[in-house]
């Protein structure tokens, strides 16, 4: 694998990260008891993107390490998969 394509890899495991994490610490104005006039009670309290693009980031970085060590120190590929997984027959 080249650097493109490790780039590629890691911004798309980067985008399925960020759609996963957007709700985890989600604080609704009706959780908050403060509805502001005009918005639905289900809305976010405030935006708090910055704090989810570095939490995205960093859990994204974890899960690319994983997948490096995986595929380039250890070997694996999609071939190994039934060597990986224990028959259950």
């Amino acid at each position: 694998m080249d650097w493109i394509s490790l780039l590629a890899v890691f911004f798309i495991i980067w985008w399925v990260v960020l759609f996963v994490s957007l709700p985890i610490g989600l604080r609704t104005q009706d959780d908050e008891e403060d509805v502001v006039l005009g918005t639905t009670s289900s809305a976010p309290r405030g935006p708090h993107m910055l704090r989810a693009l570095i939490r995205t980031t960093v859990l994204t970085t974890i899960v690319f390490a994983i997948f490096y060590v995986l595929t380039r120190v250890l070997g694996y590929s999609i071939d190994d998969i039934p060597r990986i997984v224990p028959d259950f027959y």
